[in-house]
């Protein structure tokens, strides 16, 4: 189903340097299929398992996008190690034995809840339960370091899914569902101890005695910078938590590069991933399949606009600060990255649009239309100096970021999704949502300078070195309490390029 206004008068948000030109370029090689489950050549040839990544006997017509998808994307040169998969395989078989609606699960959360003020107490299974925080793209970023977590300490991972979240995803688990039950207790984080309290009770415990741990325990690993340092990354945090059945974390940061840090967790992530700076893509194609409804509109959309172009380029511009920054002023920046760097061709002056060659499509992805139009309208009558065809689109214009919005996170998911189908990205700068788009896609984007302001920056943007999204708020300090004045004793992790105090991960010293 189309849902009312996600793509409102296309007509008039599409325009090509040249339509008699446009309408001559012929379709692709590769036949795409959008909404139908029916068997292509292309498809048969295809590596549907994504390297071993995906694992076989799901019904293919529930989530028709696992299978689909890879059709719509260069095959990536990065394959999952046969160590990851066999974590992956052991992981879905506890999911399945322990997850909602099995007796184990049953018995475990009874057993749970009755001892939940009583002291921690060994269960068939321990959970770990993901909480929201911040905008979609946020929280799909700490979904998959959740996840990562989770396999590491062999804990079940379910989700608190709102109506927010409703019709967004596919199941990735088989036979079994991420999702917490509506009638769990654990809905709501109240009269639960939390991490630091614990840590402080620990720190202040005169025997060696650990009788006084709970058996549930709230984990806010949320970006800020005044709480104090967490020692999430620690080996007695870890040997704290691994007493607990179930943990509820709440955060919004991509806290991956933390458990590199840990010496027991880098030795397993290391094997699980020896290209270091592929840990979100491998993780986020593994989790994050567009539900059938996000699916029809994704494929629709590519096929009626973007799969004929020779070449795509995904534009995606976030604006941190709308009244203080004047929309000229972001598109002096898009124009001086994207026209410097050869990413769109400089326009003709002299001649009206003549004979043209390759297409180039353009997916702006922007809560504000005037970035679409701005760039349409500049490449609508001149041609370009190269001799390409500019297709400018965009596929939705929210004007502001709306949270707990179904429909919203709808539109932010086919946005993220489609540009993260492009061969070239320019991303903003601390934004969540390239960061999701590039990890899917495996692109290493030209970050656009954060404007804050009615001020110019050169270089107005910067190629990135990864495609990792960047942990904003990493530890400041070892486990001994000194400050970390210097990232280079944590191999595999470097200053983001966007944001000078996170960090990500990168696949060499």
């Amino acid at each position: 189903m189309v849902l009312p206004g996600i793509f409102q008068n296309s007509s008039e948000e599409t325009t090509t340097t040249n339509n008699s030109i446009a309408s001559r370029v012929g379709p692709k090689n590769v036949s795409l299929t959008s909404s139908t489950t029916e068997s292509t050549p292309d498809l048969e040839d295809k590596d549907k398992l994504l390297g071993g990544l995906l694992t076989t006997g799901f019904d293919e017509a529930s989530c028709i996008s696992r299978m689909q998808s890879q059709l719509y994307r260069k095959a990536s040169p990065h394959k999952p190690s046969p160590y990851l998969i066999s974590k992956l395989r052991n992981y879905e078989d506890i999911h399945r034995r322990c997850g909602p609606n099995s007796r184990a699960y049953d018995r475990s959360m009874r057993k749970i809840v009755r001892s939940k003020n009583k002291g921690a107490v060994a269960t068939l299974c321990k959970y770990l339960i993901w909480t929201p925080a911040n905008g979609l793209g946020n929280q799909m970023i700490s979904m998959a370091a959740t996840f990562l977590y989770a396999m590491l300490t062999d804990r079940v991972m379910l989700v608190k899914f709102d109506k927010d979240k409703q019709g967004l995803f596919c199941e990735p688990f088989l036979n079994s569902t991420w999702v917490l039950p509506e009638k769990s207790p654990f809905w709501n984080e109240k009269h639960i101890e939390t991490y630091q309290i614990m840590l402080e009770k620990d720190r202040n415990r005169t025997s060696n005695s650990k009788d006084d741990l709970p058996s549930v325990l709230f984990i806010n690993l949320q970006h800020t910078l005044t709480e104090p340092e967490k020692f999430f990354h620690c080996d007695h945090s870890q040997y704290l938590l691994r007493k607990v059945p179930l943990l509820i974390l709440q955060s919004d940061q991509y806290f991956v590069p933390s458990l590199f840090m840990n010496p027991f967790f880098n030795q397993e992530v290391t094997k699980m991933f020896p290209e270091k700076d592929t840990v979100f893509h491998h993780l986020g194609r593994y989790l994050f399949h567009p539900s059938n409804e996000a699916w029809k509109l994704i494929s629709d959309y590519y096929q009626e606009h973007l799969a004929k172009a020779d070449k795509r380029i995904g534009l995606q511009i976030r604006v941190f600060s709308p009244v203080s920054t004047p929309q000229q002023t972001v598109m002096d920046l898009v124009l001086s990255c994207t026209l410097k760097h050869k990413i769109l061709p400089q326009v003709d002056l002299q001649t009206s649009a003549g004979k043209n060659h390759s297409v180039k499509a353009v997916l702006v992805a922007s809560l504000h239309r005037e970035y679409g139009d701005n760039l349409r309208s500049m490449y609508l009558k001149k041609a370009t100096v190269s001799g390409e065809v500019i297709e400018v689109y965009q596929p939705s214009h929210e004007e502001h970021q709306k949270f707990n919005d179904n429909k919203h996170n709808l539109k932010a998911w086919i946005d993220m999704y489609l540009i993260s189908l492009s061969e070239e990205l320019v991303t903003t700068s601390l934004s969540t949502f390239g960061y999701v788009a590039q990890g899917l896609g495996n692109l290493k984007p030209w970050l656009l300078y954060r404007l804050v302001n009615n001020d110019t920056h050169f270089p107005s943007c910067e190629r990135d070195f990864s495609s990792e999204p960047c942990y904003h708020v990493p530890p400041k300090h070892y486990c001994n309490g000194k400050p970390i004045k210097d990232v280079s004793s944590f191999p595999y992790l470097r200053e983001c390029k966007d944001y000078c105090y996170g960090l990500k991960l990168v696949n060499s010293t």
